[in-house]
């Protein structure tokens, strides 16, 4: 990855350790970087302020069979798209929602835990919508890269040996699925609001003991059904463009170029689809030139790749979490 220039190393550092451990006490994080707990406290503090962070707890919807992930393209007349963007962002089966080809097409995915609600929201709800043009609906078949693996994983911010300090123990899954049961669902909620919240808080929030608190939240990340994430803006660090890729590689070629857009710098979500691509992709670049360079010097010589469709994200209106736009 190219080096930051707006936001400087230590802010990418900081991130870099959040994503390996996000719940990491700060004087972790500070031992491990050579910096004060003052330091990074303060860091911390102004990358949410000024760089969009959030620590979130998010539901890992790969752990649970039972739900089917799509990927959504709903054209719009350009006046109806921003408020179909945002009323898709206001539901909680829907993540990573952002509007492209020039404002007038909605990209979300969404998680639904049975094929009747896909038809539900596919065929009921969305097309009765007013300034719908078009919906294209993908089903996302494999993930190659993101969920609990995290865009910066990709930077080399952090040496080999801080990256050992401040990657937490392997734990030992439980048996049995990968699953929040109700009894869990405060603790995911709390989870959900802050994912930075304390033991006694997360005790407060579900009237169980601290004891019992460390010992569900440790069992649900082991097992897979929850981690938690951070969401910042990648502009912070000067990188102000992200765009989605739609990509067609020959059937015999599609895990090989899955795999391989795994390990771009660039990439920070890659997957296997329906449809007529049968691979989607998000990278971030630093400006256009970053992508052209990108697309012809890396993607454009990957054997089996076909034919590509980009559009640059034109506005971010959910990643994790969604906040209302103003203005």
């Amino acid at each position: 990855m190219e080096s930051p220039t707006r936001g400087d190393v230590l802010d990418l550092r900081i991130l870099h350790a959040l994503e390996l451990d996000a719940r990491a006490p700060f004087s972790r994080i500070a031992a491990a970087l050579g910096v004060s707990d003052q330091t990074v406290a303060r860091r911390f503090r102004r990358l949410r302020t000024e760089g969009g962070l959030r620590v979130v707890g998010v539901r890992c919807a790969a752990s649970e069979e039972s739900l089917e992930h799509w990927l959504l393209r709903v054209r719009c007349a350009p006046e109806g798209a921003m408020a179909i963007a945002e009323a898709l962002a206001k539901r909680p089966d829907t993540s990573w929602i952002g509007l492209t080809s020039g404002g007038t097409e909605v990209t979300c995915t969404a998680n639904v835990r049975s094929r009747g609600d896909a038809d539900d929201l596919l065929l009921g709800k969305l097309p009765r919508t007013p300034h719908i043009v078009d919906i294209r609906a993908h089903q996302l078949l494999h993930r190659f890269y993101g969920g609990p693996a995290g865009w910066l994983h990709k930077s080399g911010a952090l040496t080999p040996e801080e990256t050992a300090a401040l990657t937490p123990p392997p734990a030992s899954a439980p048996p049995g699925p990968a699953v929040i049961t109700a009894d869990d669902e405060p603790l995911v909620a709390a989870l959900e609001r802050d994912g930075r919240a304390t033991y006694p808080e997360l005790q407060r929030a579900t009237g169980h003991s601290e004891s019992s608190v460390k010992r569900r939240l440790a069992r649900l990340v082991a097992s897979g059904a929850l981690y938690v994430d951070v969401e910042f803006d990648s502009a912070h660090l000067g990188f102000r463009n992200a765009s989605m890729l739609c990509v067609t590689a020959a059937p015999r070629a599609l895990h090989t170029v899955g795999e391989a857009l795994a390990t771009d710098p660039e990439v920070a979500y890659a997957a296997a689809t329906t449809g007529p691509s049968n691979l989607m992709a998000v990278v971030i670049t630093r400006d256009p030139a970053h992508l052209y360079r990108y697309l012809s010097a890396r993607l454009g010589r990957l054997d089996g790749v076909e034919h590509v469709e980009s559009m640059p994200l034109l506005r971010r209106v959910k990643q994790l979490t969604y906040r209302p736009f103003r203005g």
